[in-house]
């Protein structure tokens, strides 16, 4: 594998990892409309450009369905040589139907969802769930490898879309929960930042709590290192995913209608530690 990568998005997370990349020693040509300029990336001016230069190309879009367009865009310029690595977060079935199309144009394809936040990834200390077989993801090692030393192949493509989603669902739970916790605090008198310090030092604790208990007890949640209205974007993935397949998340309904509250309240585009200000408000 050349040491060349393409990154369509690069976003918090794409620019996070592209960022990661570009340390670890690895050329890096970026695409997104939105961030014409970005540390230790050479900027394309469009997929043609990006796909003509790079046989490997990571994508980390908002949605599924975004991906699918992007890559209906690239359809002519795509060779057998050419290999997605696809970290965005979307419908599990969509991913399924992207890599059976690429693999009939003799295109490789995996998912490599992340997990955790941009700033974990620019450490080179999230966690990757891997999607494909395991001839794509062998030929991807290198590049998987300068990511991070945490790689979990748990099935072939789909499953990692899945798999993501079972760890956005417990991980945001636990996010709420703090942020209940920490609401409830204030309300019986507690201070929240004081009420913080003693938690971090009993059973309640949890990583949540050490990435987001700070935001939330001084409310900064700007500039985000995952924004809400992509965790509620995430929770409704997980809904139709249970109604699919008949299982109860009752707590991932509960959770939804806050961040709905949240997002309503204008902050969409904030970190999801914002999800205290529905709590807050006292009106859900």
């Amino acid at each position: 594998m050349s040491q060349r990568v393409g990154i369509i998005g690069v976003g918090l997370l794409g620019g996070a990892l592209g960022q990661r990349l570009a340390k670890q020693g690895w050329e890096v040509l970026g695409l997104d409309p939105a961030v014409p300029l970005l540390d230790g990336m050479t900027m394309c001016e469009n997929g043609s450009d990006l796909a003509s230069q790079c046989e490997t190309i990571l994508l980390s879009l908002p949605t599924s369905d975004i991906a699918v367009k992007v890559i209906e865009t690239l359809g002519q310029v795509l060779t057998e040589k050419h290999c997605f690595i696809d970290t965005t977060t979307g419908k599990p079935s969509e991913m399924e139907t992207l890599g059976q199309t690429l693999s009939g144009c003799g295109v490789e394809y995996i998912e490599a969802n992340v997990a955790g936040s941009s700033e974990l990834a620019k450490r080179g200390e999230a966690a990757l769930f891997l999607g494909g077989t395991d001839e794509t993801i062998n030929r991807c090692r290198p590049l998987l490898q300068a990511l991070t030393s945490k790689r979990f192949h748990v099935g072939s493509v789909g499953a990692a879309s899945r798999f993501k989603l079972v760890h956005n669902l417990i991980l945001g739970l636990n996010r709420v929960a703090l942020a209940e916790g920490l609401a409830f605090a204030e309300a019986i008198g507690f201070n929240a930042a004081e009420a913080l310090g003693i938690l971090r030092e009993t059973p309640a604790t949890s990583k949540a709590l050490e990435a987001k208990g700070e935001k939330m007890t001084k409310g900064e949640y700007y500039p985000p290192q995952a924004r809400l209205a992509q965790h509620l974007k995430d929770v409704r993935l997980i809904r139709r995913l249970a109604d699919e397949f008949g299982a109860i998340t009752p707590m991932s309904d509960t959770h939804q209608s806050i961040l709905e509250k949240a997002n309503l309240l204008g902050l969409g585009e904030a970190d999801n530690a914002a999800v205290i200000e529905a709590l807050r408000s006292r009106n859900l």
